[in-house]
C-alpha cells in the first residue's frame, strides 16, 4: 500500500506541474496577443518582453480568470513558485499588485529546462504532431473488449517516431516512450503494463490542447497544501471519505442529492466552501471560489453504501464477481450528478435520480476504473474528482459493478 501511495503521489505531483506549465504557456501566448507583454522602460533602462503587474491584475479580473484582485495575485504567485514568471531584476520573490515589471521565463531564456521539463515538452510536441497529422495513429481501438479513444499500439508509435525522425532506432524510440510513461505523459490503457514495442494499447494522459482556467491551479494548490498532495491522512485511512457537499433544499435550479438518510448525517456548525473534495461536479469545469447560492453548505458524514470493503486486487482477479461497463455521461448546466468516495478503489456513493449520470447508467456501488481513458483504479476520490472537474463536459467512465 505504501508503494502504491508513493507512486500515486509522484503521479499527482507531476500531473500538477504539467498543468501549471500548460496554463502558464497558454496565459503567456494570450498576453502576447493582447499586447500586454512588450518592451518597457523603467529608470532609463529598457526591459524587453515584460508586463506590468497592476495591468495584468486588471486583465485577469476583467477576463474572468479571477473573481478579485487578491485571487489574481495568488494565481500569479503560484506561477512564480513554479518558475514560470519572475521579477525582471529578480529582486522580488513575490508577485505584487503594483507598477512593477515581471516577465515569463520563457521570454528571456531563464526557464529551467531540467530533464523533467524536457520530457514534458517533447511529449507535448509529439502530441501536437500526432493529433493534427493525417492518418493519425491515435484512433478508437479495443483491447480485451473495451474501447479506448485516441489509443495507439506501442509498436505503431515507435514506427511513427522512426518515420518522422524523432528516433534513430527502435531501441531509442523505446527508451523515449518509456521516459514519457515514467513522467505520466502516456500510459497503458488499463495501466497494467510498462511500455513495450508490441501491440499493447497506450494513450496520452494529458490533453495538451484543453484550455486551462487559472483558477483550476489555485484550487489544486490549496488542496495540495492542505492535504499533502492526496497522501493518506488520518481521515483517509478509512475507505470512505467523510466529506460530501449537500443542500437541505434544492434551490435556484441546483439539484441536491443525499447518499443516506438524515440520521446518518452530522452537520458542522459552520458552512464550508466547496472544494474538489466535495465533488458536487460542476460542468463548468472548475469549482467555484464562493458559494453560488444563499443556501448554506454543510459538511456531512454519510454512511458508506458499500456492503463490504473491496480491494483493487479483488476487482482485477480472474473470475471476480464484477462486470465492466463503459458509460458516457454528458454533463448539463448543473453538472454530472454523482458523488465518488473511497481510497483506491473509489466508488460511486450517490447519484442524483434526475441527473445525466443516472440517465447514462451510473449507479451506487460501481467502482471507478477509468475516466476519459485514464486509469483511476489506484487513485483516490480527490484525484478522480480533479480529473472529472478539469476535463471536458462529456465524461467517459469505465466502471465495475457487482454481478447480481
Amino acid at each position: 500500500m505504501e508503494r502504491i501511495s508513493s507512486i500515486r503521489r509522484k503521479t499527482i505531483i507531476r500531473l500538477h506541474k504539467a498543468e501549471v506549465m500548460i496554463a502558464g504557456e497558454q496565459l503567456r501566448l494570450r498576453l502576447h496577443d493582447g499586447k500586454l507583454i512588450k518592451e518597457r522602460r523603467y529608470h532609463l533602462r529598457t526591459y524587453p518582453n515584460c508586463f506590468v503587474a497592476q495591468e495584468l491584475t486588471d486583465w485577469l479580473t476583467s477576463h474572468k480568470e479571477a473573481p478579485d484582485r487578491a485571487t489574481a495575485v495568488c494565481l500569479m504567485q503560484h506561477l512564480m513558485d513554479h518558475d514560470i514568471v519572475h521579477h525582471v531584476c529578480d529582486k522580488l520573490p513575490v508577485f505584487k499588485d503594483a507598477k512593477l515589471l515581471y516577465r515569463f521565463r520563457k521570454d528571456d531564456g531563464t526557464f529551467p529546462f531540467n530533464t523533467e521539463v524536457k520530457v514534458f515538452m517533447r511529449g507535448q510536441r509529439l502530441y501536437e504532431h500526432l493529433i493534427t497529422g493525417k492518418d493519425s495513429i491515435l484512433q478508437l481501438r479495443e483491447e480485451h473488449g473495451v474501447a479506448y479513444q485516441r489509443s495507439f499500439p506501442g509498436c505503431q508509435l515507435i514506427d511513427w517516431l522512426l518515420q518522422n525522425g524523432e528516433a534513430e532506432s527502435r531501441s531509442q524510440g523505446l527508451e523515449l516512450c518509456r521516459a514519457l510513461q515514467e513522467h505520466g505523459i502516456i500510459q497503458h490503457v488499463s495501466r497494467k503494463h510498462n511500455f513495450f514495442d508490441s501491440g499493447l494499447l497506450y494513450q496520452f494522459c494529458i490533453n495538451f490542447r484543453r484550455r486551462r482556467r487559472l483558477s483550476e491551479l489555485l484550487n489544486e494548490s490549496e488542496q495540495d497544501n492542505e492535504e499533502g498532495v492526496a497522501v493518506q491522512t488520518q481521515e483517509d485511512n478509512h475507505h470512505d471519505s467523510p466529506f460530501v457537499l449537500r443542500k437541505d433544499q434544492p434551490q435556484e435550479g441546483h439539484s441536491g442529492f443525499h447518499s443516506g438518510s438524515s440520521t446518518d448525517l452530522k452537520q458542522n456548525a459552520s458552512p464550508r466552501r466547496g472544494s474538489l473534495n466535495s465533488l458536487q461536479l460542476n460542468s463548468a469545469g472548475f469549482p467555484p471560489f464562493v458559494q453560488m447560492s444563499s443556501t448554506p453548505l454543510m459538511r456531512c458524514n454519510p454512511k458508506s453504501v458499500l456492503r463490504r470493503n473491496v480491494t483493487c486486487e479483488e476487482l482485477l482477479s480472474p473470475g471476480a464477481p464484477f462486470i465492466k461497463r463503459v458509460l458516457t455521461v454528458m454533463g448539463d448546466a448543473l453538472g454530472w450528478g454523482f458523488v465518488v468516495r473511497g481510497m483506491a478503489p473509489c466508488y460511486v456513493q450517490a447519484v442524483d435520480p434526475g441527473s445525466p449520470a443516472a440517465a447514462a447508467g451510473v449507479k451506487v456501488r460501481q467502482f471507478m476504473c477509468q475516466v476519459n481513458g485514464l486509469s483511476v483504479l489506484y487513485l483516490d476520490y480527490r484525484t478522480v474528482s480533479r480529473l472529472v472537474l478539469t476535463g471536458p463536459r462529456t465524461v467517459v467512465v469505465e466502471v465495475m459493478e457487482p454481478l447480481k
